[in-house]
């Protein structure tokens, strides 16, 4: 089962799509996007937005949800993450509303966005291309609009370079956050950093490998809190895709509030269960007290977790050091069950029944 995690020959064989060269050029897609956002324009009047909606699915609004974590205490408006047809009735002309769609052609951010329109709401778009990229152009709607060159495998989830940057930038730029090139230049810095730290060439200690030794044949469930709330939904969605793994994640305090009594049963859980917990030193107190207990009481239920315990000194930055590594162990994940991580058999069979 483990060799495959240090036999780059192996890997290049099961993973014909390239996912790998999609994490290593992590950085390299935020270096892209940023040289593609230096001419854009946003009306100084979108400064005076009283509410933030985002709309998209899956993969494309992962960086959302990172962002909304990491800036949640900075944010200079409400943020509302849309997954799905319809805006809310709050939406109007006060309102910027951010289409984040990969491939441009996502069906549901969409249909919202016109019902947005409508309502003469300050509209920004991200995309790689498709029917967004023109609608950008026609309409005159600022528009970050990248190539895909650094993701070579294709999936929007292995595009958060792009997403996570590409949108930090569009909300500098509408005057929601406050966005140093320091900063930028940080993140690219500690993306490098850690694709060298958990990536395939590492055979010594490589703490991704083992997380994914260790889930293996498990279901996954993060647990994360505060700034690295959007993190934990990325690294259950990514395991989810990329391992073929029932993942999924919790938060900390919420989850002290009701899932702490359902762990008894069934009996399986403490064969079946795998917990990761994402930890930080940049919590509240409070925070990491409920870490220590939570732990306490996976022990009373023998359910079986592991910590990953960021390192860096930035909440930005240690989101940035958290997203390569839940990237790396989904991607692992994957290649002990011997399976291709970019295929995803199931949303390509949805998506031609919905066309039907």
């Amino acid at each position: 089962m483990n060799n495959i995690l240090d036999n780059i020959e192996e890997i290049k064989k099961l993973d014909s799509q390239n996912m790998l060269g999609s994490l290593e050029l992590l950085s390299a897609q935020v270096k892209e996007v940023l040289y593609c956002a230096k001419n854009i324009k946003i009306p100084t009047y979108y400064k005076k937005a009283k509410n933030i909606v985002v709309l998209g699915m899956g993969g494309s609004t992962l960086g959302a949800n990172i962002l909304k974590s990491v800036f949640f205490n900075k944010l200079t408006a409400p943020l509302e993450i849309v997954n799905g047809y319809h805006v809310p009735e709050y939406v109007d002309k006060n309102s910027f509303v951010l289409v984040s769609s990969y491939s441009g052609t996502t069906e549901e951010p969409i249909f919202a966005m016109k019902e947005a329109q409508k309502r003469k709401a300050k509209l920004a778009i991200i995309t790689s291309g498709g029917d967004l990229a023109k609608f950008s152009s026609a309409s005159k709607i600022p528009g970050l609009i990248f190539s895909t060159n650094n993701n070579p495998c294709g999936s929007p989830r292995m595009g958060l370079g792009y997403s996570i940057v590409g949108q930090m930038v569009l909300f500098a730029k509408a005057g929601l956050i406050k966005l140093s090139p320091k900063d930028i230049k940080n993140i690219v810095l500690v993306l490098e950093k850690y694709n060298t730290e958990f990536g395939v060439v590492n055979i010594a200690r490589n703490l991704a490998k083992e997380m994914a030794k260790n889930l293996f044949d498990r279901s996954v469930w993060y647990i994360g809190a505060e700034h690295l709330a959007g993190n934990a939904h990325a690294a259950a969605n990514q395991t989810n895709e990329n391992a073929k793994r029932f993942a999924g994640y919790f938060l900390i305090p919420e989850l002290n509030h009701h899932l702490m009594e359902g762990m008894f049963y069934p009996e399986s859980n403490k064969n079946n269960l795998g917990f990761v917990l994402l930890e930080s030193t940049l919590y509240d107190v409070h925070i990491q007290k409920r870490f220590d207990i939570t732990k306490k009481v996976l022990d009373k239920n023998k359910i079986k977790y592991w910590s990953y315990i960021s390192q860096e000194k930035d909440k930005i930055l240690q989101a940035c050091e958290t997203l390569v590594f839940g990237s790396y162990v989904s991607y692992y994940g994957a290649l002990l069950q011997w399976i291709n991580p970019t295929a995803i058999p199931f949303v390509d069979f949805f998506k031609d029944e919905l066309k039907k």
